[in-house]
């Protein structure tokens, strides 16, 4: 009997279901994985917006992740929002005494809107605790920049040399989205200390984007976990996403930018459909 791979997701709440710890379960259970969640923050929001957040106290993170690591193997981890210099550090402090394998960070720092999520001081903190532990780094463009303190890159052409400051931060590799250009792809760049790999989907004409980063860092964590290496990791996820973003408007949840659909293999299959 094969033995399903356990997945620990760190990161913030969204009860609309689109985003943060609902996307990443439902990322890491359609890609073959058990998932399991520490919650650093609970948040109100919607498909229109965010309406409040109210941080969990690190003692508190710390408790849920010490929780599960005394008692249950974990395979990886998957990282997204923390929301503050001291959770940053609890769960640094915290995944290093437990030696956690295969950790996929999504730094989220900047809402889609341009807001700053994260302080400086938790930026610093993260690239100085956190990035060395990483498997795999996971930022878009913006994010990029504010881990290198540069501006914004526009050229995809520039994605690898960007990609490869980063990976000079700490991380074991870097796969850099390139969402927020423009053009009629949406091209990713995956560098590793064995080379890089582009991997490009066609951009769709979908509003139902809510949730991407953290369904796709859910979903490399998650085949990173059952065996496959990060170039093979990276497409898989990269593939999933681009099926979860096609069948995203069939949801129809809410009024604004809705979730991709997380299981749209299953209910394809269920259904009948292609």
């Amino acid at each position: 009997m094969t033995t399903i791979k356990h997945v620990l997701a760190i990161a913030g709440s969204d009860p609309s279901g689109g985003a943060g710890i609902q996307a990443d379960i439902k990322a890491i259970s359609a890609n073959g994985a058990y998932a399991m969640a520490a919650i650093t923050a609970l948040t109100a929001q919607n498909t229109r917006g965010v309406r409040g957040v109210r941080l969990v106290a690190p003692e508190f993170v710390v408790a849920q992740i010490d929780a599960v690591f005394e008692d249950i193997r974990v395979d990886a981890v998957k990282i997204g929002m923390l929301g503050s210099p001291e959770i940053t550090l609890a769960v640094a402090e915290a995944l290093a005494r437990h030696r956690a394998p295969r950790l996929v960070l999504d730094p989220v720092m900047i809402a889609k809107g341009g807001d700053r999520l994260l302080s400086e001081t938790a930026i610093r903190t993260l690239i100085e605790r956190l990035l060395p532990l990483a498997t795999i780094l996971t930022p878009n463009l913006p994010e990029a920049a504010a881990l290198l303190d540069e501006p914004e890159l526009i050229d995809p052409q520039a994605m690898p040399a960007l990609a490869e400051r980063l990976l000079a931060l700490g991380p074991s590799a870097v796969l850099l989205k390139g969402g927020h250009l423009s053009g009629s792809t949406s091209p990713d760049y995956l560098a590793t200390t064995k080379g890089g790999l582009w991997l490009e989907a066609e951009r769709l004409p979908t509003k139902n984007t809510h949730g991407t980063g953290c369904t796709l860092s859910s979903a490399l964590a998650a085949q990173l976990a059952i065996g496959a290496e990060p170039m093979a990791a990276a497409r898989a996820a990269k593939a999933y996403v681009a099926g979860a973003i096609a069948h995203a408007d069939s949801l129809e949840v809410g009024q604004g930018q809705g979730p991709t659909h997380h299981f749209h293999a299953l209910w394809n299959a269920r259904h009948g459909l292609g």
